[in-house]
């Protein structure tokens, strides 16, 4: 019998144990990828919706009709960011594209221009989501990201096919101070960017996060509120929002928009 108070046993316990919950760990984490990426692509087409306006902030639904609703009014394709023109479905599936993966992938992806918005790498291909109604487009809904106080903000910004007015803004995913920074996913204040402008009349980026109270869409169409206590938050949606607002990020797709090339 072995003794149980020796250094040997206890290390040799010690190791076997942590070996076990390894190999569980490592068994669970394989056993659940899939479910795992089903559910990352559900809240992202549920936070698509909720920017088009086909889904209330406080609507819960079951993954069924989430999708009946996503697949009835959605159209997914992908644009390249180069050149703003959109991908060829036949060329590559829009539906299985995991633009985050591709981001990270040097093959897939290029190093960002020089930007303040934190962005290090985008990709060649980015995901657009067009909003259709009787054949169509009523609204395009794209992916934004960019760093906040505390790390990566990423949401969606959904513009009018004219590709200037904002008819709804989402962030599904950000590490900012609960009550402060935070406030980004509250849908009161999603809410002020409806109606506000992108651009101004030079087609230059101009929409911005401001200290204080905005004033109405109609008189005040570039600035939103800005979030009490959370100037680095505000500042880096702003950064952002310029950002893939600009040349580097959706500008050549919204020009190809407004041009009505875009099928």
């Amino acid at each position: 019998m072995p003794n149980l108070d020796s250094k040997r046993y206890t290390f040799a316990f010690a190791t076997i144990v942590c070996v076990v919950c390894a190999l569980l760990v490592a068994v669970s984490a394989v056993g659940l990828r899939e479910k795992q990426e089903t559910n990352a692509l559900l809240y992202r087409q549920k936070n698509v919706l909720l920017a088009a306006g086909l889904l209330a902030p406080d609507q819960d639904l079951r993954d069924r009709e989430l999708l009946r609703i996503f697949d009835a009014n959605i159209r997914v394709r992908l644009v390249d960011l180069s050149t703003g023109e959109l991908v060829p479905v036949a060329k590559l599936d829009p539906k299985t594209y995991d633009q985050r993966r591709a981001r990270n992938d040097p093959e897939q992806s290029r190093v960002a221009p020089p930007n303040n918005a934190g962005v290090s790498r985008l990709p060649n291909y980015a995901t657009v989501y067009f909003v259709m109604k009787g054949g169509k487009v009523r609204l395009v809904v794209l992916p934004i990201e960019g760093v906040g106080m505390w790390g990566t903000l990423y949401g969606f910004l959904a513009l009018e096919p004219d590709g200037n007015t904002v008819r709804g803004l989402t962030y599904y995913d950000q590490k900012e101070t609960p009550g402060l920074g935070g406030e980004i996913s509250n849908p009161k204040w999603q809410a002020l960017w409806n109606g506000r402008k992108v651009y101004n009349e030079k087609w230059e980026p101009q929409l911005v996060v401001i200290k204080g109270k905005a004033g109405p869409p109609e008189s005040d169409p570039w600035h939103v509120d800005g979030l009490s206590g959370a100037t680095i938050t505000s500042g880096g949606v702003s950064r952002l929002t310029t950002f893939w607002m600009s040349d580097n990020g959706w500008g050549p797709f919204l020009k190809y928009l407004r041009e009505g090339r875009k099928s």
